[in-house]
């Protein structure tokens, strides 16, 4: 691997740690946001409804801007939007107004999803130009950002630190690293010049036209479904323990601090299981692992048999989304487009999830809300036997799957 190569590889680990330290930051401190503004869960819900419309639309931009302008223009645009909406979110807590923090949302939101499925098309890229496994591990700085944001929103609500002001000192720290991150990204990966560029392959009918293949319908309902179960621990852990199991604020966070680093040390595994075993044998098991880890938290008779179970659940989800865009773009045509292709379909776990799971529990409460999460790992689990081809431990591009 040559310096360039190498730098751009850990520009994308720096800017997804990043990344990863500001969503935790956020969902450690959701109690703490939900208490200032006095509402429900279900109207909770609703706020993160914000946080889930933006994604979608960052997500369905991105494939767009990416073959228009390239990964690292998109990538700049999505680390600005992440910026801006800490900054929003911050002053919304502080007023305190539901609506404010609810727009801060959307753009952090579309931050995250014109940044992240960017990312992946990167990351895609890197993996072919070095032969070997980079999403797991790129998944897992994001991961591992997550520990890192856990552990200070952990803190920082220990210590009553206002929220407002908390998430503003994170969107200083997001800026600095984007910055470093953007410059070390070379120009162009993913943009499209010439015909191809106005072709009909490109914008929303080009996504569309990668759907056509069958393989990747089932990819995409698997990603679906892995992102809903690492989604709706992003969302509503913290909560499920509060609510759920009449625990403090500290330790829900700390409840989620145990699941984002089992997150990510089945991230930064992946690499050699994957090379062992095979994407198929690897999602199949985690699948498993997380319906298990899911069943311990709906039905536990303590909080801290709960809160073991979710090292679990945090195993079991956490290769899902990287191995099913790996495979996406393991393709010899169009595998920008299906790498955004089967994003699009992650992300769309995150629009529907959290008003979903909100709504549902205000009828049943969080903890059964969280059997809709166990039937899709099951379903994730079953079908895991699209995401062959394996590639081979030699050559991980030797085996193109073909439509």
């Amino acid at each position: 691997m040559d310096a360039a190569t190498r730098r751009w590889r850990a520009a994308l680990f720096l800017f997804m740690l990043a990344a990863g330290t500001g969503m935790a930051s956020w969902v450690a401190r959701t109690p703490a946001v939900r208490d200032g503004l006095d509402v429900s869960t279900g109207s909770m819900g609703l706020v993160l409804f914000g946080l889930s419309t933006g994604s979608m639309a960052g997500v369905t931009a991105s494939g767009p801007l990416v073959r228009r302008y390239g990964g690292r223009t998109t990538i700049l645009g999505g680390a600005s939007l992440i910026v801006a909406g800490l900054l929003v979110v911050a002053l919304g807590t502080a007023l305190p107004l539901a609506a404010v923090v609810f727009g801060g949302l959307a753009l952090f939101g579309g931050g995250m999803g014109m940044s992240e499925v960017a990312f992946n098309i990167e990351g895609a890229a890197v993996e072919s130009a070095i032969g070997r496994p980079v999403l797991p591990v790129l998944h897992g700085c994001f991961s591992l950002g997550t520990v890192v944001g856990a552990l200070l929103g952990m803190a920082l609500t220990a210590a009553e630190f206002p929220v407002g002001w908390h998430l503003t000192l994170v969107a200083v720290l997001i800026a600095a690293a984007g910055t470093r991150a953007v410059l070390a990204i070379p120009h162009g990966t993913g943009k499209e010049t010439g015909p191809a560029a106005g072709s009909g392959q490109g914008g929303l009918r080009g996504q569309l036209h990668v759907w056509r293949d069958r393989q990747l319908v089932l990819i995409g309902v698997i990603v679906l479904a892995m992102a809903f179960a690492e989604g709706a621990a992003n969302d509503w852990l913290p909560l499920l323990m509060v609510d759920g199991y009449e625990v403090s604020a500290t330790a829900g966070s700390l409840t989620f601090l145990l699941f984002a680093s089992s997150m990510t040390l089945g991230r930064f595994a992946g690499g050699p299981l994957l090379e062992r075993f095979g994407r198929v044998r690897v999602v199949r098991i985690s699948g498993v692992t997380a319906a298990l880890g899911l069943v311990v938290v709906i039905v536990a008779p303590s909080p801290a048999m709960a809160g073991a179970a979710t090292v679990l659940w945090g195993l079991g989800a956490s290769l899902g989304f990287p191995v099913t865009v790996s495979a996406a773009g393991d393709h010899p045509h169009d595998a920008a487009a299906r790498v955004a292709a089967v994003s699009t379909a992650g992300y769309g776990a995150f629009l529907v999830g959290p008003p979903a799971l909100g709504f549902l529990a205000d009828h049943i409460g969080l903890r059964l809300a969280m059997t809709v999460v166990l039937a899709l790992v099951a379903v994730a689990a079953m079908l895991a036997g699209a995401l062959g081809p394996d590639r081979t431990a030699t050559d991980p591009r030797s085996e193109p799957v073909t439509p």
